[in-house]
């Protein structure tokens, strides 16, 4: 399932409950976001030639120390 935010267009502006709903999904978005920014840096998976099963772990290993590292700022 993907949940997606609210829309507005010039003919409908957004209700302050839409708006607050676009926040919290934005907040929660955004670690991910920049872990997969991270590793587009690092360009760590450019040079991976590993098991597609062992490539998963080790992806979900990396972007919890990004997002630790996103939000401790060490």
């Amino acid at each position: 399932m993907v949940v997606t935010g609210f829309k507005a267009t010039r003919a409908r502006k957004l209700t302050p409950a839409e708006k607050e709903v676009n926040r919290v999904l934005a907040a929660g978005r955004a670690p991910a976001e920049h872990g997969f920014a991270h590793l587009k840096n690092w360009r760590i998976l450019t040079k991976l030639r590993t098991d597609p099963a062992r490539a998963t772990h080790l992806l979900r290993a990396l972007l919890v120390l990004a997002n630790i590292e996103a939000t401790t700022g060490k």
